[in-house]
C-alpha cells in the first residue's frame, strides 16, 4: 500500500514486512473448528468417499476379469465343440458295432445248441421207449434288443411294448449278456411211452450223463393204453449245457461237386 504525507514536516513512514507464521494460521483455522461433530462428519465424509472410490476400482477390475474369464470359455466351447460332437458320433458307432458283433457271436454260439440236444436225446433213448414229442418251452431270446416282459406266462408283449426305445444302457446290458452267454441255455421238454419203468431210469440216467443236458427232471408219468397194450407216458423238463469249446470237435466239411 502506498502512503502520501500531505503534512509538512511529518516523517514519513515506512510499510511494515508481512510475516508468515504457519502455526499461527493453524491455530486460527482449529479456533475456527472448535466444534467435534462437525471434524467427526468431515472425516466421516473423506473416507466414506474413499471407500467408494476403492470399491469401484475392485470391482472394475473383478468384472474386467470375469468378462476375460467368460471370452475365453465361450472360445474354448467353441473350439471343443467339434470335438465333443465327433466323440459323440464315435461311441455310438463303437456301441452298434459292438451290438451287432454280440448278436452275431450269440447266434453262431447257439446254431448247434439242437444239433446237439438231439443227437444227445437219440443216443439216450433205451429199447421199448418212443417219443411222441421234443419242444423248447423257454421262450425264444431275441437277439435284436433286450426281452420283453410278459404279463402271463406264454404271452406275447403288446405293440406298445414291442415298440418301445430302449435306453443305450440297456443295449449295452443285453449285448454284455450275449457275450457271455446268459441267453444260450435253453429249457426243453421230452413227451415219451414206454413198456418198461427201467427203461425210464435208464433214459433219464442217459440224458444226465449227457454233456449237453443238465437238470433232468421226471414231471409226469401215467399209465395209458397204446394200440391196446398199457404202457407208460412220462414227461421230462430239461435244460441245455453249455459246453466248453475244449471239449468240442469240430471237423471240416467237403461237398463233392460233379
Amino acid at each position: 500500500m502506498i502512503e502520501i504525507n500531505l503534512l509538512p514536516g511529518a516523517k514519513r513512514t515506512t510499510s511494515r514486512a508481512i510475516k508468515f507464521a504457519p502455526g499461527a494460521a493453524l491455530a486460527n483455522i482449529g479456533a475456527n473448528f472448535k466444534d467435534k461433530s462437525l471434524v467427526y462428519a468431515i472425516v466421516a465424509t473423506v473416507l466414506g468417499l474413499g471407500s467408494i472410490a476403492g470399491m469401484y476400482t475392485y470391482q472394475t477390475k473383478q468384472e474386467s476379469a470375469a468378462i476375460g474369464r467368460e471370452t475365453a470359455a465361450a472360445a474354448d466351447s467353441a473350439r471343443f465343440a467339434a470335438v465333443l460332437t465327433a466323440r459323440d458320433h464315435a461311441e455310438s458307432a463303437r456301441d452298434s458295432v459292438y451290438q451287432q458283433v454280440a448278436i452275431i457271436k450269440s447266434i453262431d454260439d447257439t446254431r448247434y445248441t439242437w444239433p446237439h440236444l438231439l443227437e444227445a436225446i437219440n443216443l439216450a433213448v433205451p429199447q421199448y421207449t418212443w417219443l411222441t414229442s421234443v419242444s423248447q418251452t423257454s421262450p425264444i431270446a431275441s437277439t435284436a434288443a433286450p426281452h420283453q416282459d410278459t404279463t402271463a406266462a406264454g404271452a406275447k408283449p403288446t405293440a406298445a411294448k414291442s415298440s418301445a426305445k430302449f435306453t443305450p444302457a440297456q443295449r449295452k446290458a443285453h449285448a454284455d449278456s450275449l457275450f457271455n452267454g446268459v441267453a444260450t441255455t435253453t429249457n426243453f421238454r421230452i413227451i415219451g411211452q414206454t413198456v418198461d419203468v427201467q427203461a425210464l431210469t435208464q433214459f433219464m440216467k442217459s440224458l444226465e450223463a449227457s454233456p449237453f443236458i443238465k437238470n433232468v427232471q421226471l414231471t409226469r408219468s401215467d399209465l395209458v393204453v397204446a394200440d391196446g397194450k398199457e404202457v407208460t407216458e412220462f414227461q421230462l423238463e430239461a435244460q441245455s449245457e453249455v459246453v466248453p469249446v475244449r471239449l468240442l470237435q469240430t471237423v471240416p466239411l467237403s461237398i463233392a461237386v460233379h
